[in-house]
């Protein structure tokens, strides 16, 4: 009995796994996404809110059944895989009810759109690279952080007796620091109007752009590349000792019916 219950859930597992089962589930979340845009627009909730509603709770049902699923499929498992957390959290938000204190519920049903990301192998991928290169991030960012805080305290010392607005206190030389770093309107905008009055104050802003923008910047794409790569090798190795357990699990059958 016990051997019989393992075999349906096994077989549930890999029917759940299917491209075909994955490819109809990622479909429904794009069509709920589609519906939760279609809400915010009153003339089209006047028109058919009713069966926009309808299909919102038809789909709400579908993933509450594809989580149940799994939940039987994989039993204690299920609570092991951080994706099928996300999902489970997602698809609890939704259940909960969107009245009075919990109204800010009911934008938060359009969070149901980020299942593509653990339906699709490769979104998911991407976001397993970028959440492990956290840690080799945080030492990026206290570098930028201190760049950000040295130079805000020169540039507001230089510049700021004669452009106030930009760089008047700290906060303001950090945000104008910001802006020159993304490269919007960073030369006509602020660096040559500066320069009108501080003819060398490019000798500041260049190495600040050459250090930030083009090193720092660089640097933190390159470690979100690299983990990505990673995550996509052990998402591949994953996927070949998967496939030979599934191998082996089948040449242990055969030998017990060819036993018999």
């Amino acid at each position: 009995m016990t051997a019989s219950l393992h075999d349906k859930r096994q077989a549930l597992a890999l029917w759940l796994d299917r491209p075909r089962v994955r490819q109809f589930v990622i479909a429904v979340i794009i069509f709920n996404a589609i519906l939760l845009g279609l809400e915010t627009s009153p003339s089209v909730m006047n028109v058919a809110g009713t069966v926009i509603l309808t299909l919102d709770r038809l789909c709400l049902s579908i993933f509450v059944v594809e989580i149940a699923l799994k939940l039987f499929a994989h039993g204690r498992q299920f609570f092991r895989s951080g994706w099928n957390l996300f999902d489970f959290a997602i698809v609890g938000i939704a259940l909960m009810p969107a009245t009075q204190g919990l109204s800010v519920l009911r934008a938060l049903r359009i969070l149901r759109v980020l299942r593509v990301i653990s339906a699709a192998p490769r979104l998911r991928r991407v976001v397993e690279g970028f959440v492990t290169a956290l840690p080799g991030m945080g030492s990026v960012f206290l570098l930028m952080a201190i760049i950000f805080y040295i130079g805000a305290v020169m540039a507001t010392k230089l510049f700021g007796a004669s452009f106030p607005e930009w760089f008047g206190d700290l906060g303001a030389s950090f945000y104008s620091l910001f802006q020159i770093m993304t490269l919007e309107s960073w030369s006509m905008g602020i660096v040559r109007p500066v320069m009108d009055v501080y003819p060398y104050a490019w000798l500041f802003f260049v190495p600040f752009i050459m250090m930030t923008t083009f090193a720092v910047v660089n640097l933190l794409v390159g470690l979100i590349v690299n983990s990505m790569q990673d995550a996509h090798a052990e998402e591949s190795n994953a996927a070949t000792d998967a496939y030979r357990d599934e191998v082996l699990e089948r040449l242990r059958k055969i030998e017990e019916r060819l036993g018999k």
